[in-house]
């Protein structure tokens, strides 16, 4: 990778949106790359937002930035290796064997957004498996302009039963270890990309070869890294600052394309976030917003302008209320 691979340039979202490659060096596909997309406030007295998609996702939530700009807050969003506008022809996408893989680009990312870009108070924002990777790193790092995490229904435990989990965890450890290349297989019917992407029943507009309708695969190494990553948070984190938990109230599994998919959470099973979102730290605040789907912020109305709501009444009740303290 040569220097000119660190410029900024116009982002496929178009002006405003500037995105950066990171260069990460070489793993065992080789080449990684990490993606910043950043998207200016004007005048966002030294306070940011970095927000990390979930898993088969990409950041495209542009109605998401313009809200924290609207609020003085410079927005960027990181693409992590191998997903979106990170993910690289030789490599498998969406792929590591350890969830803290991830950490450099947050590390890089994190550098940009306050020593080299100036912010001196900054929320992480995260959805689904990126909530678990930021409360991971968060916890591990502890960064001194950390203000807040504002997360979108965080996956923080495997779905299904607890007879599952218990056989099932051991079970994915082993295979997982011995073949992590091996693909777990299952059945994605594309609802859930349906709902959304607006060729078909849903408002956004995303592209389908970063977040496509039947997902990616899944492996044996990357799955096994993820129930490490839960047997981790489940023993309790130290995130030190407030964090903010946003999830639907109903999860469903709709056999065909009802009312449920554009109303629950179709992905992950909502009890579990509630059941685990008070091992992230001790000041965890949790909302169930009745009619959100799985990214929340993608929500039809009226469940999308409450997401909002309850978005600006952490924010200003939690995060700038304590922040304005420490100046």
């Amino acid at each position: 990778m040569n220097e000119q691979a660190a410029v900024p340039r116009t982002d496929v979202l178009g002006a405003p949106y500037v995105a950066e490659t990171i260069v990460l060096g070489d793993d065992h596909e080789g080449p990684v790359v990490a993606t910043l997309v950043r998207r200016p406030a004007g005048s966002s007295r030294g306070r940011a937002v970095l927000h990390v998609h979930g898993f088969a996702d990409y950041f495209f939530q542009t109605g998401y930035a313009e809200w924290w700009n609207a609020r003085g807050y410079d927005f960027y969003a990181l693409d992590l290796r191998k997903y979106g506008r990170s993910l690289m022809p030789h490599q498998t996408a969406n792929y590591v064997a350890d969830l803290a893989e991830h950490f450099p680009e947050l590390d890089a990312a994190w550098q940009r957004v306050t020593e080299r870009d100036g912010h001196r108070e900054v929320v992480v924002s995260a959805h689904s498996t990126g909530g678990l990777i930021t409360a991971l790193w968060a916890h591990h790092r502890r960064p001194s302009a950390l203000v807040g995490m504002a997360l979108n229904s965080p996956w923080l435990d495997l779905q299904g039963s607890a007879l599952l989990r218990v056989v099932g965890t051991p079970v994915i450890s082993q295979v997982g270890a011995r073949q992590p290349m091996r693909e777990i297989r299952r059945q994605v019917n594309g609802f859930y990309a349906r709902s959304l992407h607006r060729d078909h029943e849903g408002e956004w507009d995303f592209d389908l070869a970063l977040k496509p309708m039947a997902s990616f695969a899944v492996y044996a190494g990357w799955l096994r890294a993820v129930r490490s990553a839960h047997a981790e948070l489940h023993r309790g984190l130290e995130v030190p600052v407030p964090v903010l938990v946003l999830a639907s109230t109903r999860s469903s599994v709709p056999a065909s394309m009802t009312e449920d998919v554009h109303t629950t959470d179709i992905v992950l099973d909502v009890e579990q976030i509630r059941r685990w979102s008070t091992s992230i730290g001790r000041h965890v605040t949790y909302v169930g917003i009745e009619g959100a789907i799985h990214d929340v912020v993608l929500s039809r109305d009226p469940a999308r302008t409450r997401v909002y709501d309850e978005l600006a009444r952490w924010l200003t009740t939690y995060v700038q209320r304590s922040s304005g303290t420490r100046r």
